[in-house]
């Protein structure tokens, strides 16, 4: 094995080494990092969904003209550029901008607005599929039996809890590992909008390969960890 592969796997190492150490020992920055990251993302999935399953429920049993086209808006928001959202919002946030006397930019409140658009088409669109793999009848019987609309709606969502729980991380896995809007929207501020995504950028950019894997296994952690917890509440609740 020549001396670049070993350099290759010591880096790996570094980094494993780095990873335990920032995480054991506490560092500061580290923790600060992790923390705006799941602030930034938990929130804007939250809002997304708030506003997501009510918006697919209503897609999924409304009719009217043009309700493909929306359809087809947010299946499309599945491979949204993360990059793009980041310009859009960014021009818009301006100080002469259409929202400029907002004094959003380089906040985490923008990230949050970033990220809200970039899961909402996610959370639309499972929601959608979801009720539409129902069994038609179901929502018929519920009529008989003398439910209201807004009951049956409500019963329709039960129905389709476990499907919502996997948007959810759907639109959470696709927003906490985003960067682009994130290091156009945010600025890669220290203690108010880096998360785990800029910092790997910026250790990288800066050389410090080893700092960086360590934040990327930081990151994938974080994930493993977030969609772990929400898959066991999935699986313990269809087991019920």
């Amino acid at each position: 094995m020549g001396a670049g592969s070993w350099d290759y796997w010591a880096e790996i190492g570094q980094g494993l080494i780095d990873a335990v150490t920032l995480l054991v020992f506490g560092d500061p920055e580290t923790w600060a990092i992790i923390r705006q990251s799941l602030l930034i993302s938990v929130s804007a999935t939250l809002l997304s969904t708030a506003l997501g399953v009510p918006l697919g429920v209503w897609l999924a049993n409304a009719k009217f003209r043009g309700r493909g086209f929306l359809l087809a808006i947010c299946n499309t928001g599945f491979g949204l550029p993360p990059v793009v959202i980041g310009l859009i919002l960014s021009i818009l946030l301006l100080r002469h901008g259409p929202l400029g006397a907002l004094n959003l930019r380089f906040t985490p409140g923008a990230m949050i607005i970033g990220q809200f658009i970039l899961s909402l088409p996610i959370i639309i669109g499972l929601t959608v599929v979801a009720l539409q793999q129902l069994n038609p009848k179901l929502r018929l019987q519920m009529m008989v039996l003398g439910a209201s609309r807004s009951q049956t709606l409500w019963l329709l969502c039960r129905e389709i809890r476990l499907p919502l729980l996997v948007a959810y991380m759907a639109g959470f896995g696709a927003v906490v590992s985003e960067v682009g809007a994130s290091q156009m929207l945010g600025g890669n501020l220290p203690g108010s909008t880096r998360v785990l995504t800029t910092a790997i950028v910026m250790e990288t950019g800066m050389g410090h390969y080893d700092r960086a894997m360590a934040y990327g296994i930081v990151l994938l952690l974080l994930v493993a960890i977030v969609v772990g917890l929400l898959t066991w509440a999935q699986q313990s609740d269809g087991h019920r």
